[in-house]
Parts: structure tokens; sequence; C-alpha cells
């Protein structure tokens, strides 16, 4: 299936979910909402992957909401702004509880709604480049739809302080909050996602999907 705002990349049992609009930053509307959440269950029915991948074209991961969107949505009525945020909470939810490990591609900026993409993969692997940040305030909002997302990744303590200044967080200050598993050289970051999917692969797929039910009933 061809998609407007992604590609798909499949590589032996490793599929890469590229978002495709590096002229924003892979800034998500609508519609790449909608293309994340028909790619998500695509490949979630796919038996033949059992890696997913999550990545951005050019040099940002994904600069969260495009702000033409957000112009859009500002015209909104009560009704229509509840559910354009039950379309990107649908589709984050999708990401998360997929049958099959996920793994976020995170170079240069992840901002806002790019921190939640990152934090709902079940494990992100950042270039040292990569800088990621709970944004949202500065635009007199707050990080609601992530926060379930983020909050599994860090911990409150932590949350209470980036969901207020809306710092920019280093790779190396997400590695130690637990935004992210590891962070490669930036020429390194595809080496390392292919050493982790190796890892992966190399897992039972009965005994990994269980394992993901096992943490999200624990939680």
């Amino acid at each position: 299936r061809m998609f407007e705002t992604l590609e798909l990349e499949r590589n032996g049992r490793v599929a890469t979910i590229w978002m495709n609009r590096p002229e924003v930053f892979n800034a998500f509307n609508e519609q790449l909402i909608g293309d994340l959440s028909a790619a998500c269950a695509e490949l979630d029915a796919d038996a033949s992957v059992r890696v997913v991948v999550l990545a951005g074209r050019g040099r940002h991961f994904s600069a969260g909401a495009d702000l033409n969107w957000m112009r859009r949505a500002s015209s909104y009525g009560e009704a229509e702004n509840l559910e354009d945020s039950r379309r990107f909470a649908r589709m984050l939810r999708a990401l998360s509880e997929m049958s099959k490990p996920t793994i976020a591609r995170v170079q240069g900026a992840a901002l806002g709604g790019g921190t939640g993409l990152a934090a709902a993969c079940d494990m992100a692997v950042a270039a040292a480049n990569a800088a990621v940040a709970t944004s949202e305030v500065k635009f007199e909002i707050i990080p609601a739809v992530i926060s379930p997302y983020v909050l599994r990744a860090i911990r409150p303590r932590h949350a209470l302080r980036y969901f207020q200044t809306a710092e920019r967080i280093s790779a190396d200050k997400a590695l130690a909050i637990g935004l992210v598993n590891e962070v490669t050289a930036d020429d390194a970051l595809d080496a390392g996602i292919a050493a982790l999917a190796e890892a992966l692969i190399a897992g039972a797929r009965q005994a990994q999907q269980a394992a993901k039910q096992l943490i999200q009933a624990i939680n």
C-alpha cells in the first residue's frame, strides 16, 4: 500500500516506517496521523515482519505538530478538537500496542508529539545529535495525549520538570532519565538499530508478545 506521508521499507524481517515530510521536519498533521495508524495496522497483521522501526527522513525525527494543522485546529469547536485529540491518541495506542517489538530511530529533533512517538515505541535508539522536548507549554497547551507514554519511560519527578520547562533534553540526558535506551554516534545509528533488531528476532515471537502484555498489566 502507498501512503501520502510515509514510506514503508522492508529489509528481511525488519520493517521501517519512514515519516516522509522532511521539508517540515516530519511534523504531523491529520494525514500523517491517519497514515501512521494504517501502517501500524498493516505491519501488525503481516506475519513476515518481526520488528518495526519508526524513523524520520531528513535531519530530524519529528518536530511534533504541524503549525498549519495547529492553526486550523484553533478555529475548531470543542467537539472537533476532541476528535482530533482522539485520532492522535488512537494512533499512539496502535503504535504502543503492536504485537511485535517497536524501535524509534531518533536523530535531530524529537519535539512535543515527536517525543510522544519515540516514547510510544517499546524502545528508542538516539543519535548523539538528538534532542527531545515536551515543548507544549510554549504553545499554551499541555502534553496530555503523549503523557501516558512519556510517563511510562520517565519518572513523574522528571516529568514535573520537563512538562513545565519545555527544556531541550540532550541525547545523553534522555538516556540518563530513561527516555531513550541507547545513544550511538551519529553515523552508527543504523548499525545500533540493526544490532538491536537482530537480538529481537532471535527471541520467540509469542513470548515477546506475552512479555509486552505482562508489562502493560503490571503498570
